[in-house]
């Protein structure tokens, strides 16, 4: 099993990361939903929070390069908070530039179905999402962005009579009281109840004054107290506050704690840090160390599959001994060798006895180079699939660099890569700040190869209007119009690649890019479009700057 997150945990973890990334600079984040990753790129550190149900615990490790998937974000932390008793963590960033709107990332900690998501404004539109089916709810980007409805819970403020915690504990049967604890008061859960409620033995018990007092220290956070490393049934975890009825350990911070479970994440063999790695790198090395796999087991197959040389050459030369005996167009004939035994020879229907006698004596030879070959090749690919083993490992350590994988593989797998450095792609990448791809064109003779090569028929396509210019993809798979902002971030860099690039406000065109046509013999870059629309843009360079991705 998971970290067990409760409200009280979620509200330490955040006083924590709020006094860690007070003021830190954002650089990008990068959400893996395979992985279930959420990986923030600040200047000063990096935060891995991993939402998967087995290993849900966050952990900071050294600033690293956000690489080619990761979308940028460049903002400055405001505050890290929770909202009292919901299991919800937000970061607040404040624009890096006046154009932009502030955002926020939240963090959604309920049950077992975690999410990270990013909003923008005071409208909370959705840009970035991690999960777009959470239990019944669905999160698309350019949505406003909806809380999962919280339980209304007495205390929140930690203003709860005892009278009323006796009420809620004494009134209800033994067997109830976790249940209506749980149900009524806030900061409470099953992580924490059993600690704070009569037991059968004093051992294992609270006095109603004693659990009550418990809670309002912790409700209020009347003082600090020293977090713990809970040894639970399903397995060790961070808490703030001791726990009577567990066993426990003192550890310096929760950060520290989640650390500490780097190594073996909650029974599994799982290292955090491999979500440092770009994951489409990581994918190419797993690639192909399963290549180098299938390749050894092909090569062992084939040395282990190979006729015997000896016999083939016995079988040539029984054909030249009986040459008068074999039939004349037969596929096969039966002769005596040369210990008086019958013999069935396969042969080529309608080759004389001499030509099927050089075949065998043909596989005979190719069966004794293969013999010599393939030992090498079987033991020069095994020497391969370990260095890929230990570039992997490397790799999941978040210690190898984009110059580290791209040495060591084939070069193949460089080539077949589009995010490789070695491919020259027709166009730059760019990442809207609603995470759709942008593509724009590196000049005239690749604008054509950009639009009717490298996109879809549902993409959009913009070019400035008027101006010599780039022509410009904004990726778009989804029914409708694409967000306006997206599309206006698109529609400023096909301005900034435009003659129009100096202008106080551009006109920029857009369409589907099915309804965009090249007429036969017109010269590079030269298109018509239909059905389009006009936007006017500023041609801000410092929009550019953000988005690009290389």
């Amino acid at each position: 099993m998971g970290i067990r997150w409760d409200a009280l945990l979620v509200r330490e973890v955040a006083r924590e990361l709020d006094a860690r990334l007070s003021r830190a600079r954002l650089r990008a984040i990068r959400f893996d939903g395979h992985s279930r990753d959420a990986v923030l790129f600040f200047r000063e550190l990096t935060l891995v929070w991993r939402l998967h149900p087995q290993r849900g615990a966050p952990t900071l490790h050294p600033p690293q390069e956000p690489g080619r998937n990761a979308f940028s974000l460049a903002s400055r932390v405001r505050r890290v908070y929770a909202p009292p008793d919901e299991r919800l963590l937000v970061i607040e960033l404040l624009p890096l530039r006046g154009l932009r709107k502030a955002t926020d990332v939240v963090v959604e900690l309920l049950g077992n179905q975690w999410n990270c998501l990013v909003t923008e404004g005071e409208d909370r539109i959705l840009r970035h999402v991690l999960h777009t089916r959470v239990g019944k709810r669905t999160l698309r980007v350019g949505q406003t962005y909806e809380c999962p409805v919280a339980m209304p819970r007495e205390g929140v403020d930690g203003a709860l009579t005892r009278g009323r915690w006796d009420e809620v504990v004494l009134a209800a049967p033994k067997g109830d009281r976790p249940q209506a604890l749980v149900s009524q008061i806030a900061w409470t859960s099953t992580l924490n109840a059993a600690a704070l409620l009569p037991g059968p033995s004093p051992a294992e018990s609270a006095e109603p004054a004693v659990g009550y007092s418990q809670w309002l220290h912790f409700a209020s956070r009347t003082s600090e107290t020293q977090p713990v490393m809970l040894s639970l049934p399903a397995g060790s975890q961070p808490y703030p506050w001791p726990l009577f009825n567990a066993s426990k350990e003192p550890i310096s911070s929760l950060l520290e704690g989640f650390a500490s479970l780097d190594t073996v994440a909650l029974g599994q063999e799982v290292e955090s840090r491999d979500a440092l790695i770009d994951p489409a790198l990581l994918r190419r090395v797993e690639r192909e160390l399963d290549l180098a796999g299938r390749r050894i087991t092909s090569l062992v197959a084939e040395l282990e599959g190979l006729e015997a040389p000896g016999q083939l050459r016995a079988v040539g030369d029984l054909i030249l001994a009986r040459y008068r005996e074999v039939p004349a167009g037969a596929s096969e004939a039966t002769l005596e060798d040369f210990d008086g035994n019958p013999v069935v020879v396969e042969l080529e229907a309608g080759a004389p006895p001499h030509a099927n006698a050089a075949r065998y004596y043909e596989r005979a030879a190719k069966s004794e180079r293969a013999q010599r070959r393939l030992p090498d090749l079987i033991a020069r690919a095994r020497v391969f699939a370990v260095s890929l083993q230990a570039l992997a490992t490397k790799a999941r350590a978040g210690q190898a660099t984009r110059e580290d994988i791209d040495s060591a593989l084939p070069e193949r797998a460089r080539v077949a890569s589009q995010s490789g450095p070695d491919v020259v792609l027709p166009f730059r990448r760019y990442r809207s700040s609603g995470g759709l791809e942008i593509r724009v064109g590196r000049g005239a003779r690749h604008n054509d190869d950009l639009t009717f090569r490298h996109s879809a028929p549902n993409d959009v396509w913009l070019h400035a209007r008027h101006s010599a210019g780039a022509h410009v993809i904004l990726r778009w798979a989804g029914p409708g119009k694409p967000p306006a902002r997206d599309l206006e971030e698109a529609a400023i860099l096909a301005a900034l690649h435009s003659k129009a690039r100096t202008s106080s406000s551009a006109p920029v065109d857009w369409t589907l890019r099915k309804y965009v046509r090249k007429p036969r013999g017109s010269p590079p870059g030269s298109v018509v479009p239909d059905r389009v629309a006009t936007l006017f843009v500023v041609p801000d360079s410092e929009v550019a700057d953000a988005l690009l991705q290389d």
